[in-house]
């Protein structure tokens, strides 16, 4: 094995969109790869503090997370590399729709098939820099993504996810094996 040093590197990295409300009710929307479910119901975002994102988080307290499809990569990239800082309107250059949350202060995003709403519980500042802490009060999924028993196919998400080493997008989907029953066999009799 080749040594790389101290990098980043994770394969594969989530690409989840945190839907926030501006200062002005406009919506913000950006692309966020270090996070993810830290709890049964709660989720760990790790931004850094500048982001336009960071501000409405501390101001309203809230915000959705959606798994982005692919249908939606580029607009979806977009959000990721326009900072709403620097470009107040990036949402609306997308053509993507949004609807208020029921449950909270924040933005549905019409084209992600699935979407957590949540709560900000808490700012951690850390020496490696900021994590928040959310609630997730309720989650919704369109219904293209379910299946026969109302439950969330992740191969109709049609999601993607990134990979740091080489900046690209990866769409996933095909169900390779069954979680906790694949490795049983290897389980052999008990002694």
């Amino acid at each position: 094995m080749k040594s790389l040093g101290v990098r980043p590197y994770l394969f594969p990295m989530p690409t989840y969109m945190i839907g926030t409300y501006n200062g002005d009710g406009s919506v913000d929307v950006m692309m966020m790869a270090w996070g993810g479910i830290c709890a049964e119901d709660m989720v760990a975002l790790n931004l850094e503090a500048a982001h336009k994102t960071v501000a409405n988080l501390r101001a309203r307290k809230a915000f959705t997370l959606a798994v982005p499809g692919t249908d939606t990569l580029a607009a979806s990239d977009y959000l990721g590399i326009v900072s709403g800082n620097q470009t107040p309107d990036k949402f609306e250059r997308t053509k993507l729709t949004a609807v208020k949350s029921e449950r909270v202060d924040a933005p549905v995003i019409g084209e992600y098939p699935l979407t957590l709403e949540c709560t900000v519980e808490r700012f951690e500042e850390e020496p490696y820099g900021l994590r928040i802490l959310g609630r997730i009060v309720n989650v919704l999924a369109d219904e293209r993504v379910l299946d026969e028993r109302g439950k969330i196919d992740a191969g109709k998400l049609n999601a993607f996810v990134f990979d740091q080493m080489r900046n690209g997008y990866y769409g996933i989907g095909e169900r390779v094996g069954t979680a906790w029953k694949s490795g049983a066999p290897l389980i052999g009799p008990r002694k």
